[in-house]
């Protein structure tokens, strides 16, 4: 299971970064890279995956080795808030885009540097 999972979650990154790469529209981008991110997350939780693990409490599973790591569940929590806040304010920041500008198209920002 660790491995399909792992698979997936590198297969999920991997279209996430085509679609960022390969995409001209601002809210495809964004798609792409929320897509990445679950690639991302996938991985994460797949790392921290013991088979037959319990929860981790100090008891005799615990002096076995046999309990789940928190860590990588927690990062991943974390990161799926922060990855909601940054979508949103990107999508925030392409109503605005798409406000002055009409289009979502990248080529047509090209004035719009510092």
């Amino acid at each position: 299971m660790t491995s399909l999972a792992m698979i997936t979650g590198g297969l999920l990154m991997a279209v996430g970064f085509w679609g960022i790469l390969t995409r001209r529209n601002l809210i495809r981008m964004i798609l792409s890279l929320a897509i990445t991110e679950t690639g991302l997350h996938l991985v994460m939780i797949a790392a921290g995956y013991v088979r037959h693990g319990t929860a981790p409490i100090i008891d005799e599973a615990a002096v076995a080795g046999q309990t789940v790591d928190p860590v990588p569940q927690a990062l991943v929590l974390t990161a799926i808030v922060i990855g909601v806040a940054v979508n949103a304010l990107l999508l925030a920041l392409i109503i605005r885009l798409y406000r002055k500008k009409g289009t979502l198209d990248v080529e047509s920002f090209g004035e719009l540097r510092w």
